[in-house]
């Protein structure tokens, strides 16, 4: 009787979050777009295709830029909030939160574009798109500083951890 009582409490569950979600009906051709799932390409050539709720992008989406650019996540009000992943031109890729269009919370920055930070990575806290709080940089060379940013820049305290293994702990 219990293993019943789980399994309808489970499809009930299930249908609720399938009738959110993947029961949008598909959008009209043209916007405006309201409670549905559909795509449309801008005069810039950019591209959105996704939830839209309100002619404004709402829910999850991925939008492309002509310029290469593309992001796949969580949207409010046409402004990236939630997680996403944002990868850059260049081949840089942003994986964490998003708050008003910008990296904003905990997240993951790969360097992978071809200059002399590929292979490094970021991993701590953003703020208006910026290493802002604690974080972990690691370099390709083995080298890593854990510790405080504040506009980008190291501030405050942190670890600096060189590859042969010395370490230096400060301000």
């Amino acid at each position: 009787m219990n293993k019943l009582s789980i399994t309808l409490s489970f499809l009930i569950l299930l249908i609720s979050y399938a009738s959110h979600s993947w029961a949008l009906p598909n959008c009209s051709s043209s916007p405006p777009f309201d409670n549905c799932y559909g795509s449309h390409t801008f005069a810039t050539g950019n591209t959105y295709v996704g939830e839209w709720q309100n002619n404004k992008y709402d829910g999850q989406g991925t939008f492309y830029w002509s310029s290469g650019a593309k992001y796949v996540g969580e949207y409010k009000n046409s402004k990236r909030n939630g997680q996403g992943t944002f990868t850059y031109k260049s081949g840089d890729k942003y994986v964490g939160e998003f708050k008003d269009g910008k990296q904003n919370g905990h997240g993951t920055y790969y360097y992978l574009a071809d200059n002399s930070n590929k292979g490094d990575i970021y991993k701590g806290q953003f703020k208006d798109n910026l290493f802002h709080g604690k974080g972990t940089y690691r370099w390709v060379s083995g080298a890593k500083y854990v510790g405080e940013y504040k506009d980008d820049k190291k501030n405050g305290q942190g670890t600096y951890n060189y590859p042969d293994g010395t370490k230096v702990v400060g301000e």
